[in-house]
């Protein structure tokens, strides 16, 4: 009950009475007390989206855009540096000029020597080539030779054969002239006994008789001497083809030589034009470009005239306009929360923020992603997870640099305020997100077994 200014009057001369009256202060404390406590106990029923925080980097979606070491193919000296570290490069450009330090390349005309000796090389197989075509045709004579040799041996045999059964006919002919001019000398000899022939007849018979003779000698001798060329025509043929035979496999082991050198030839050139090709393209590797568009921010060596191993680093390059990812690493016990296009807020370095993970929609300064990668390797007991921007939301900062740190949380379902501190109390983890309306999974368990039992009381 107040007091009013009439009643409260006769106190204030008491100062005993003053002391104990319940001072205006600690009535206005006890009320701020209550309506703090009355809102922390409402905010304890407001929705708290729960979530998985990880830490990470940084990097880029492909593997082409992330930071690179410009080597060096050959082993060389460094001449001149055409860029400074910081300075912006085009695909193409010339980063390092190097010169040889190996004797085998240091002739300035060594291209145009390897190309005369590799045109020497060809124009030799060029001959080889054609003495081997000339090989064929002297081939192709000693054949088409040896086929009009052939022929005319055969038809002399031919002909001496024909010549021996001419002879053997004259013989037997001859024989029976003999024959016939015995008898008709032993005929005459008869009657001259019996005197009805001369003396003269006689010696006449006798005279055809040893005429017939010596005919058939002759027949004999000219017999003989036709089976003798027979046999002579005969020995010729086999030796005609013996000598071509010879003829021929020497011309074909010439042009076998002939071919098998040109073979080697071709290999020569083969070998020739692949060193002519390798140095040709060595030249080119004395100048070292940028593979694409992006700034040099190190230099690895330094100086004039060093001298540089095969394949060793000279600068890094970072791709001017790559395509940002956030690279995190989360617990296995998280990871099955997590799915491909999972909405998550991320916290990059060096941008002032202001931060309710639960509450992203009040957070400010943040900015938004979608899981894009999921590994399925563990690296060091954690899972990796690419997270790339969000193109339906706010856009990356442009000043945003690969390796720059981040903080992210993925987004899962929402809870009840007091369900998430007790929740954290007990060291439970997330619920797992749900698409659609919420069903009680113990009953969806029960209720198969509930069927399962009812078939077996009717059995």
């Amino acid at each position: 009950m107040k007091l009013t200014e009439k009643e409260n009057a006769p106190i204030r001369g008491f100062q005993a009475l003053e002391l104990a009256r319940t001072p205006r202060w600690g009535k206005t404390l006890a009320l701020w007390c209550a309506g703090i406590f009355g809102l922390l106990f409402l905010l304890l029923f407001l929705p708290w989206t729960q979530n998985i925080n990880s830490y990470g980097t940084v990097t880029t979606l492909r593997p082409e855009e992330r930071p690179q070491t410009i080597n060096s193919t050959i082993a060389g000296r460094i001449e001149k540096w055409h860029v400074r570290e910081g300075q912006l490069v085009e695909k193409g450009d010339t980063i390092v000029s190097l010169t040889e330090v190996k004797e085998k390349y240091m002739d300035p005309a060594l291209l145009n020597r390897l190309r005369e000796q590799l045109s020497a090389k060809e124009k030799a197989l060029e001959a080889t080539d054609q003495k081997a075509a000339d090989m064929g045709r002297q081939l192709e004579a000693l054949r088409q030779g040896l086929q009009v040799s052939l022929n005319k041996a055969r038809n002399k045999v031919q002909q001496t054969r024909l010549k021996v059964q001419s002879d053997s006919a004259d013989v037997i002919a001859m024989r029976n002239e003999v024959q016939i001019a015995a008898a008709r000398l032993e005929r005459q000899e008869t009657l001259y006994r019996q005197g009805l022939k001369s003396l003269t007849e006689v010696e006449s018979a006798q005279l055809k008789q040893q005429e017939t003779q010596a005919k058939l000698v002759s027949t004999q001798n000219k017999l003989g001497t036709s089976r003798n060329e027979l046999i002579n025509s005969r020995l010729e043929l086999s030796s005609l083809q013996a000598e071509y035979a010879d003829k021929i496999a020497k011309a074909e082991a010439e042009q076998n030589a002939t071919r098998s050198y040109a073979f080697s030839t071709a290999s020569d050139i083969a070998k020739a034009q692949s060193e002519l090709s390798s140095t040709a393209v060595r030249s080119s590797f004395y100048q070292i470009t940028a593979p694409q568009r992006g700034y040099v921010v190190k230099t690895l060596k330094a100086g004039i005239g060093e001298i540089i191993k095969e394949a060793e680093a000279l600068a890094t390059i970072v791709p001017a306009q790559p395509h940002l990812a956030a690279e995190l690493y989360v617990n296995p016990l998280d990871l099955p929360l997590l799915s491909i296009g999972q909405s998550v807020r991320l916290q990059f370095e060096g941008w002032p923020t202001l931060v309710f993970s639960g509450w992203p929609t009040v957070s400010t300064g943040t900015f938004a992603g979608k899981v894009a990668v999921i590994d399925n390797l563990d690296t060091q007991g954690k899972y990796r997870i690419l997270v790339t921007p969000d193109p339906e939301k706010e856009a990356w900062p442009v000043a945003l640099r690969v390796g720059s740190g981040v903080y992210g949380w993925a987004l899962l379902g929402n809870v009840p305020v007091w369900y998430e501190i007790w929740r954290q109390l007990n060291g439970f983890p997330a619920d797992f997100p749900r698409n659609g309306p919420q069903t009680d999974p113990y009953k969806e368990k029960l209720k198969p077994k509930k069927d399962e039992e009812a078939k077996d009381d009717e059995k």
